[in-house]
């Protein structure tokens, strides 16, 4: 047990996790897999005036792990009326959105949206993304963690501290 302690901190929770922002730049899908990576995205598209499309891909994600048939019903309606209908308030920019015609909101299966949705990711992918990483927002955000990994704080040392006591 003894390399859980080791005086300079490199121990072993110390390199297991990335910092944010360096798994963030990896790609999209790290991106969107961490909570506070999305709330930063989101931030970023809410100044582009593209927030819809992240909101979208999300509640896509919500839909496809839905299994009880009623509630499906009512997100798959909530989805279309958010981001598909005409009238939509918050309306995604997809080809073939007026394909998806509103019968089809009746007999949801999970993947009814993936296509829509796909398009969504790609359009953020190829085009919000890599602005994202260009961003002061996220520049904002990287420097400001790697001025906490500089210095030596007192928390990290609490926390070797704690590690001590609790073996």
């Amino acid at each position: 047990m003894e390399h859980i302690h080791d005086s300079d901190g490199s121990s072993s929770s110390s390199h297991q996790s990335l910092k944010s922002t360096a798994k963030w730049a990896t790609s999209l899908e790290s991106l969107l897999e961490d909570p506070e990576g999305v709330k930063r995205f989101r931030e970023f598209l809410k100044k582009e005036f593209s927030e819809e499309n992240v909101l979208f891909w999300l509640a896509c994600e919500d839909f496809k792990k839905m299994q009880d048939k009623k509630q499906m019903q009512e997100k798959a309606k909530e989805i279309y009326m958010t981001f598909l209908s005409n009238k939509a308030s918050s309306q995604v920019n997809v080809e073939g959105q007026s394909r998806l015609n509103e019968k089809i909101l009746e007999e949801p299966h999970p993947l009814m949206f993936q296509k829509l949705q796909d398009q969504i990711f790609n359009l953020m992918k190829y085009d919000s993304y890599s602005r994202f990483l260009k961003s002061d927002l996220f520049l904002k955000y990287k420097r400001t963690e790697e001025e906490e990994e500089d210095e030596p704080d007192a928390q990290t040392a609490a926390k070797r501290a704690s590690r001590i006591y609790n073996t």
